[in-house]
């Protein structure tokens, strides 16, 4: 490389990926095959619109990539052909938000009301937090978890969807570790007349997995990116039914996006098809494997899990429970190489900025070929480096 400021940059974020332990919940490490589409000469080609519809000449290959990308999600993530027909899919959007933010502006109007799960619960920006474009355009009613359980409370739900009327209800999350029960929250959108949006972005491997339930029965449109249990490149896609994919597609492009980028949309398809072999299948049930461990390893140690444990890829951990804020137990794991992320935790009295948690995860560490002895060696880690600022 001649720019050799950039590589060695490269080179030292390359030595500090490769010397600690990852526990950050939403990365994980893509393969070289996905790399390779990533810095291909797909980089180079300009494609805006829609297979068979562009706007510049030349794409007789880009067209053939993106279909297959398409052709792979839905194969992926739905078993049956004939309800894959059911599914329009948008492999264009740049990233997560942006999906999200599209699937909004084509099914609600403006001003209009939506539902999700609150930030500090567990949700994500984009679904109506108060610093979010999203919470200035629309109105937003706020779900959160029990009190004591920490556990979705679905007759609340019901309760404040029959109060509030949204247009749409999106289920998904960023810190909630257990099942999400997508029956219960089709009967709700139902009996309101709501759409109901799953965002899989934190789970969709897991899905892929088979170790974590399919909202595609259940659900009208699915957003997920691809970056995170899926392992792959830094994508999102929309899933939708036929009804309301046109309405999707039109607002994907023209109405966010110009043209979109071919050597990820490359990438996702290349990690679509990892995602469909038996290897990718076992890595998907170790990573909840190494979660379960590791969240049950902390908790005989004394430190409080959030919802008593987890089913999925990560669990947040009250450290403020035994004096610690979130930031310093982040600061203190980070001098001895264990990454993680301040958490807020539900009902938390402490700013975001310095919260009463961390989130752990398990996707990154399970591609390292981690098992659960080796997660309890890095609980008794976590212990030692904590315990020692701890006040009990």
């Amino acid at each position: 490389m001649k720019d050799k400021e950039i590589e060695n940059l490269i080179k030292l974020e390359e030595k500090r990926q490769n010397s600690v332990i990852n526990l950050i919940a939403s990365e994980n490490y893509v393969s070289k095959d996905v790399l390779r589409a990533l810095g291909s000469v797909f980089t180079n080609k300009y494609a805006e619109g829609y297979p068979g519809a562009r706007y510049y000449g030349g794409n007789e290959v880009v067209d053939k990539v993106e279909n297959l990308a398409k052709t792979r999600a839905l194969k992926l993530f739905i078993r049956q052909p004939a309800d894959r027909k059911k599914w329009g899919v948008n492999v264009q959007p740049y990233s997560g938000s942006p999906a999200n933010f599209a699937v909004y502006l084509a099914l609600v109007p403006l001003g209009q009301k939506m539902m999700g799960m609150s930030l500090g619960m567990g949700g994500h920006l984009t679904h109506g937090h108060k610093v979010s474009a999203t919470s200035k355009l629309w109105k937003w009613a706020h779900f959160g978890v029990d009190k004591k359980t920490e556990l979705l409370d679905y007759d609340e739900i019901r309760k404040m969807a029959r109060k509030e009327k949204p247009k749409l209800i999106v289920a998904g999350f960023t810190a909630y570790s257990r099942i999400i029960d997508f029956p219960k929250f089709r009967r709700i959108a139902d009996e309101i007349g709501a759409i109901f949006m799953v965002d899989m972005s934190h789970f969709a491997g897991l899905v892929a997995g088979g170790v974590y339930p399919s909202p595609f029965k259940y659900a009208d449109v699915i957003t997920t990116t691809t970056h995170k249990t899926l392992r792959g490149p830094r994508v999102a896609i929309i899933f939708s039914k036929k009804e309301f994919s046109q309405a999707i597609d039109k607002t994907v492009f023209p109405g966010l996006q110009g043209g979109p980028h071919a050597n990820q949309i490359a990438a996702v398809a290349v990690c679509l098809k990892e995602a469909m072999s038996p290897a990718f299948k076992n890595y998907a049930k170790q990573v909840v494997k190494n979660a379960r461990a590791l969240a049950l390893s902390l908790s005989k140690r004394g430190w409080r899990i959030i919802s008593g444990g987890t089913d999925s890829h990560l669990f947040l951990v009250d450290t403020w429970a035994r004096g610690l804020s979130g930031k310093t137990a982040q600061e203190l794991l980070e001098t001895q190489k264990i990454i993680v992320n301040k958490n807020t935790i539900p009902y938390d009295t402490r700013p975001p900025f310095d919260p009463s948690g961390i989130r752990l995860g398990t996707p990154a560490v399970t591609t390292q070929g981690l098992k659960e002895k080796d997660m309890i060696k890095i609980a008794e880690k976590i212990d030692k480096i904590l315990k020692r600022h701890a006040n009990h």
